[in-house]
């Protein structure tokens, strides 16, 4: 009979300290997080179980990548920075690598990430492209190798896989209502890319908020747009050519509401004095715009965090299927400058 034991895991770890994976994965990776009698549990309980991050030896005598594979819409878009230092951070501490593609380029991507798969250079999947066609993503993970998928940052309609989100609805509705509480009646929305879940989200909850609040809905005040700084100064044109104007506006997010004040500031419109405007996603540059953008902070190191461990727990054995759900992390309003209340 074999008598060699199986390497320790995280969740051992987890187990004799009485905590769950997640704060051990803290622990380990952002100590300052966790409280010290905590820490004092979980540094006793690595002793007593011998776990290592080292898991070379498992990955060749399993002939698994110990690389989890991480597929984004677009690279170049700074929104994903720190969702994908938190995944690397939650991975390098679980004894695993990061592989990034790059969906942007190339066509038929699914089958691209199948390459990945097919040529053993990855374990599973984490997707923040919510754009990917399901019955797809069905067939490479009900393959004779079926691959471990956890959704993030973006949903898929009618999808079974974990997935981890943003509350983009109501966010936006509070985001809203920041306006008409600031006595806004006149409120416009650029909106974000056609056939895009966080999008059409965005949109119900302004519409929401619009409808609670019995004000007016003008078709007209819903500028098309995008989610970069170009589609935002886009977004801006179509305000300049309209004679009747709102006093206020919820872009889709931070860096096409700055491309949008930046055109309106050319053309001698100014934020807040003439318009107020809010995004969404609190990225780093919004802070320091001006004027220092009002925005809805997405937890996106948390979101990071959660995907990464969701599927490093499947790949370490907790294949639970009845476990797989949403699970939708609050935004924060951060009032800023360039919102005003009218005088």
């Amino acid at each position: 009979m074999d008598q060699r034991r199986k390497p320790p895991t995280i969740q051992d770890v987890a187990r004799f300290a009485r905590v769950s994976t997640a704060t051990v994965s803290r622990a380990l990776s952002r100590p300052e997080r966790v409280s010290e009698e905590t820490r004092a549990r979980i540094s006793e309980a690595v002793q007593l179980t011998g776990y290592t991050l080292n898991q070379t030896a498992r990955s060749l005598r399993q002939r698994t990548s110990n690389t989890i594979l991480v597929a984004i819409p677009d690279i170049r878009n700074s929104f994903f920075s720190e969702i994908l230092d938190a995944i690397e951070r939650e991975a390098a501490i679980r004894g695993y690598g990061v592989l990034i593609a790059n969906l942007l380029i190339g066509e038929e991507p699914v089958k691209r990430l199948q390459q990945y798969f097919l040529s053993h250079r990855a374990d599973g999947l984490v997707l923040l492209d919510g754009t990917i066609d399901i019955k797809q993503l069905r067939e490479i993970t009900a393959a004779n190798v079926p691959v471990p998928l956890v959704i993030a940052c973006e949903a898929i309609p009618n999808s079974e896989f974990h997935t981890v989100v943003t509350d983009n609805e109501t966010a936006s509705e509070r985001a809203t209502r920041h306006l008409i509480e600031l006595g806004h009646t006149r409120i416009g929305h650029l909106k974000g890319p056609k056939n895009n879940i966080i999008a059409d989200h965005r949109l119900s909850g302004f519409t929401a908020a619009i409808k609670s609040a019995d004000l007016e809905f003008h078709p007209e005040w819903l500028f098309d747009g995008g989610f970069r700084m170009d589609e935002g100064v886009g977004a801006a044109e179509q305000f300049l050519r309209l004679e009747d104007r709102p006093t206020a506006i919820f872009a889709i997010n931070d860096e096409s509401a700055i491309g949008f004040v930046s055109r309106l500031r050319a053309a001698g419109i100014e934020c807040p004095r003439d318009i107020s405007v809010i995004g969404f996603d609190d990225l780093e540059i919004a802070s320091h715009f001006a004027p220092p953008l009002s925005t809805m902070r997405q937890p996106r190191e948390e979101l990071g965090h959660m995907a990464a461990a969701a599927l490093i727990d499947y790949l370490e054995g907790d294949r639970d299927d009845s476990k797989a759900k949403t699970i939708a992390l609050r935004s924060e309003l951060i009032e800023r400058a360039s919102t005003l209340r009218v005088q």
